[in-house]
């Protein structure tokens, strides 16, 4: 009964805030509206010609967009989830400009540490750690640690004793192009009860996180979210704990195609949201952003290797690429992602439909199918395009050397 009454409770206190968070929105009509100047790295390009499949990002546009939600979210701390692109170059620069990190193991940490983060800079967030990484990360120095279960709690208790301990929630994520709302969180309900648990083991329970999934298009979502953390304080408030902080995770997005709120609407909509939950008390906030911090400062080139058709009343033609599912764009699973793709040069002649597929030989290598994309109908072997706001999860995703294909070459200006 107690459950019940919570959930109604709990349900009443979200719509509430969701309603008190409505606002009109500034949106780019196209992603040219929204996306940076990709001049250097064109004139780059063009200059030096490198082997593909290459990618190659500009460092300027990070420090911008690092610079650009500083600007949106004022009282929020930036932690750059290092998964998104761990180069050494994008690290040294963020940590240059100030940014904490959001690390998902003992590997990432040592990366960033090298880059020259303090330790009280990193959160360890991934909810699912082996005891030896607990371990190693707090005899380095790191404090903040995220679980999502009881089991995962007593590791971080027994390894990481006293240590500063956040629960992530189970969020929907509607609107997102990248969900991840099944394999991360718990209950509201059971992440209150895990919190005020933590302090009897001799944790310091600290606050909530969650995530509205990877590219949001809809900055609305985090009012939901934001109020479901609110009952969590509210309910661990009520059996004497008290919680400071709430981590609004990522899913800040990239310029992939038309339909990307500006930064601005999202840290309206987000402060809205706090005002309508938290009202005055607000608790300290941090975020996690990944893809908007690196996703548009790259662009990939690529070289044509064959253009075919299957049959002679086939309609589209087969586009293999130099790069493919297994060397850098595994982001293209179930189409969601769509990367802008255009051809170098100029081409007179009029569009025409096209698959796109990898180089591999494995027939799961194809990248576009159902997504609806045209070239120009006098492409050919040798040709060359280039995939824009490619600077996240790409290179990371590259690294198998599946075929014996190189892992994606990356260069940072």
């Amino acid at each position: 009964m107690k459950n019940n009454l919570a959930k109604v409770s709990r349900s009443r206190s979200v719509n509430a805030a969701v309603a008190n968070s409505n606002l009109k929105l500034a949106v780019a009509k196209t992603p040219e509206a929204l996306a940076p100047d990709h001049s250097r790295i064109i004139s780059y390009l063009e200059a030096h010609k490198p082997a593909t499949p290459c990618l190659v990002v500009d460092l300027s546009i990070v420090a911008g967009k690092y610079g650009d939600l500083r600007a949106a979210l004022p009282a929020a701390e930036i932690f750059y989830a290092v998964k998104a692109n761990p180069a050494p170059e994008i690290l040294d620069r963020l940590v240059a400009l100030g940014s904490s990190f959001d690390t998902a193991s003992a590997g990432e940490i040592r990366q960033v540490l090298a880059a020259g983060a303090k330790p009280a800079r990193i959160s360890f967030g991934n909810t699912i750690k082996k005891p030896a990484d607990i371990a190693f990360a707090h005899a380095v120095g790191v404090d903040l640690f995220a679980f999502d279960s009881e089991a995962e709690l007593r590791k971080i208790a027994q390894h990481a004793p006293g240590a500063r301990v956040f629960c992530r929630i189970l969020v929907e994520g509607k609107g997102a192009l990248w969900p991840l709302n099944k394999k991360f969180g718990c209950a509201p309900e059971m992440a209150a009860d895990l919190l005020v648990g933590a302090a009897k083991l001799g944790l310091v329970p600290h606050g909530v996180s969650f995530h509205v999934g990877s590219q949001q298009l809809d900055p609305a979502q985090w009012g939901n979210a934001i109020a479901e953390a609110k009952w969590v304080f509210d309910r661990a408030a009520e059996q004497g704990v008290t919680l400071r902080m709430v981590d609004l995770g990522g899913g800040f997005p990239a310029t992939y195609g038309p339909g990307v709120p500006t930064v601005a609407a999202y840290g309206a909509a987000i402060g809205r949201a706090l005002k309508a939950s938290f009202g005055a008390g607000q608790p300290e906030i941090i975020i996690e952003p990944g893809r908007y911090m690196v996703g548009d400062a790259g662009v990939l080139e690529t070289e044509v290797v064959l253009v075919s058709q299957k049959s002679y009343d086939d309609d589209r033609r087969w586009v293999y690429l130099d790069v493919g599912r297994f060397g850098g764009l595994a982001e293209v699973e179930g189409e969601a992602i769509r990367y802008r793709i255009r051809p170098v040069g100029e081409s007179a002649a009029p569009e025409a439909p096209v698959v796109l597929a990898g180089p591999t030989c494995d027939s799961a290598d194809i990248l576009y199918d159902k997504a609806g994309y045209t070239l120009p109908s006098d492409l050919e072997s040798g040709d060359r395009l280039r995939l824009y706001s490619t600077g996240a999860y790409t290179t990371t995703y590259s690294a198998v050397n599946f075929n014996g294909f190189d892992p994606l070459r990356a260069i940072y200006i």
